[in-house]
């Protein structure tokens, strides 16, 4: 059946990079020193609005360093969305402090800050709003409960680069922000990530504790235990390639969120994560949810796209129904919002090198497949009902 193949995700490497990567490799500067680690850290925090950006080897990495920064160790709770990548409760997790999960509002699929103050006790240290899928979480209202209480805040802005609430972009909304360059991102290096933030103090024990704790004014002296995540210059030299075209990545991908808009609109059934005032998103992934008319799962919408060549993948499974936190999460009281999304989400080929016909074919499988699913269930249900009626005689 397969015509075409439309990947999830490509990263589209068409500016500098090979031109830096190649300068890398002539240099001999190759790991984590070189130029381009500093000049893509300098770069970032600009794009950003803060004072300083420390790029490390991976966006868990980012968060790691960014909560142990900032004191979170055993003993502390965290406040996280349940609807959002292991690795953001897990980085809570490596600190030996526990995830407190909150569910998420129904239109944005993010942090419900209605839902946080709930969660909050003594042991609270930091709130870790996430930006799923490039929506920008709300940030006014986070804010002023951690303000009340005393806590930090860590944005987990792997998925939203370049997104902006009230004219700031993310990255300067909070105490520390943390940003993922995984090859299907925004900004893609392959991997990588890094931390922002506007404090000078922060800065430099983030990168003293991504640097394996080293003193920066005394060689081969480690006065505290820290980690080997730094960025190799190479990666650097593709983030910075990467960074110059932002604003290009960033409209292309906005265009093609437009063209689904447009094309899924009159389909009953098939909604989406909705804008809300003051919030600037930017478009990782183009995730849709099936509800009624539709009748069939996800999952076969998803095995049925990849019929005709259309690569998708499921919303992540909220946190509190992973094994390692599924005693956490029972605690923690009941998620019907997230557990709806994640039940019946899916994330459609999203990335700046898709051109106009690519999403009318994506629309046009998804669709086909619903209709066909449509016509089955129908077909299904008439032989139920006629095996029931003979089984009568």
């Amino acid at each position: 059946m397969t015509k075409r193949f439309i990947p999830l995700a490509t990263p589209l490497l068409t500016g500098n990079e090979k031109a830096y990567v190649v300068d890398c490799i002539e240099s001999s500067w190759i790991s984590s020193c070189g130029k381009y680690v500093e000049k893509f850290e300098r770069a970032f925090a600009d794009f950003c609005g803060v004072r300083h950006a420390v790029s490390c080897s991976s966006g868990t990495a980012a968060l790691h360093v960014a909560l142990l920064a900032l004191g979170v160790g055993p003993g502390d709770e965290v406040i996280v969305p349940t609807l959002t990548f292991v690795s953001t409760a897990n980085a809570v997790t490596y600190c030996g402090a526990r995830p407190r999960f909150v569910d998420i509002e129904p239109d944005t699929w993010t942090l419900d800050p209605g839902r946080v103050e709930a969660k909050i006790t003594a042991r609270t240290k930091a709130i870790v709003p996430v930006h799923l899928y490039g929506y920008v979480a709300n940030m006014d209202d986070i804010t002023e409960i951690a303000r009340r209480h005393n806590l930090f805040v860590v944005e987990d802005a792997a998925e939203a680069h370049g997104a902006e609430f009230r004219d700031r972009r993310v990255g300067s909304l909070s105490d520390v922000a943390a940003f993922s360059f995984y090859g299907n991102k925004i900004i893609a290096c392959g991997e990588g990530g890094m931390m922002a933030t506007d404090s000078e103090r922060l800065a430099r024990y983030m990168a003293q504790l991504r640097g394996q704790g080293v003193d920066s004014k005394k060689r081969y002296w480690f006065p505290i235990v820290g980690y080997n995540y730094r960025m190799p210059n190479l990666t650097a030299a593709v983030g910075l390639a990467q960074l110059e075209r932002i604003d290009w990545h960033l409209n292309r991908r906005r265009e093609v969120a437009s063209w689904y808009t447009d094309s899924l609109r009159d389909v009953p059934g098939i909604a989406w994560q909705v804008p809300k005032d003051g919030r600037g998103n930017v478009d990782w992934l183009f995730t849709i949810t099936l509800s009624e008319p539709i009748r069939v799962t996800r999952d076969d919408v998803i095995d049925r796209l990849s019929q005709h060549g259309v690569e998708t993948r499921p919303v992540f499974h909220p946190m509190h129904t992973l094994p390692p936190y599924r005693e956490m999460g029972q605690e923690d009281g009941e998620f019907p919002v997230a557990e709806q999304v994640a039940r019946s989400g899916l994330s459609l080929p999203t990335w700046a090198g898709l051109q106009r016909e690519d999403v009318v074919y994506v629309c046009d499988a998804l669709r086909e497949c619903i209709g066909d699913a449509r016509s089955a269930s129908a077909c299904d249900l008439k032989d139920a009902r006629s095996s029931q009626n003979r089984s009568t005689f």
